[in-house]
């Protein structure tokens, strides 16, 4: 079973590429959505993230993203604190789920990390594809987002590795900048090489 990293920054598009990955058949585990679970009521993160940033109780058994993001932003020691606490909680999930997959006898699984390079998850995987596109694009996507400013935006991307960067390290590169049609090529043509290819990454 071949392990494929899907990452890229804010508002380049991931999502939609997950998806578009989904429709060719390929599962795809998403951390985003392991972490929402974590954080909600009930979630096995809660706990210990209250007893660090008890402002983030939601009231409702969960924890208030925001205000815990307004608390970590600006500060690396409780951002690197927080990450301690989820990232292992998150990664005891991933490993679960490919274990099924690999048990229901998938040629391909997907790992869609937001902060991939950023946690050292490419280690984890056969191959990496990140989602790009240009910078004026990515910033006109991320101010749609509810909340969001140029000072928000500003300083998720400090702490995310420069998308340049990304596309170096990648062993493919999909640009959602051209219409939806053009990314779904690119996947289509991506599965079908990475099948050709196997685990050998040559």
């Amino acid at each position: 079973m071949i392990r494929l990293g899907l990452t890229g920054s804010i508002a380049m598009g991931k999502t939609t590429a997950a998806e578009l990955l989904r429709q060719q058949g390929v599962p795809v585990h998403d951390s985003d959505a392991v972490v929402h679970r974590l954080l909600a009521s009930g979630g096995e993160a809660v706990a210990p993230v209250l007893a660090l940033f008890p402002d983030a109780d939601d009231g409702e058994g969960g924890i208030n993203r925001k205000i815990l993001g307004a608390q970590i932003f600006h500060d690396d020691d409780k951002r690197h604190q927080l990450e301690a606490i989820i990232h292992p909680l998150v990664r005891h999930d991933r490993e679960s789920w490919a274990d099924l997959m690999d048990d229901e006898d998938h040629p391909i699984i997907v790992y869609d990390i937001p902060l991939l390079f950023e946690t050292g998850a490419q280690n984890y995987c056969d191959y990496v594809v990140v989602v790009s596109a240009p910078a004026w694009l990515q910033k006109t996507r991320a101010l749609m987002r509810s909340g969001m400013t140029s000072d928000r935006l500003d300083d998720i991307l400090a702490v995310q590795v420069p998308d340049a960067e990304k596309s170096q390290l990648a062993d493919y590169v999909i640009p959602s900048g051209f219409g939806l049609s053009v990314s779904k090529w690119y996947i289509e043509r991506m599965v079908r090489d990475i099948l050709l290819r196997g685990k050998t990454n040559a």
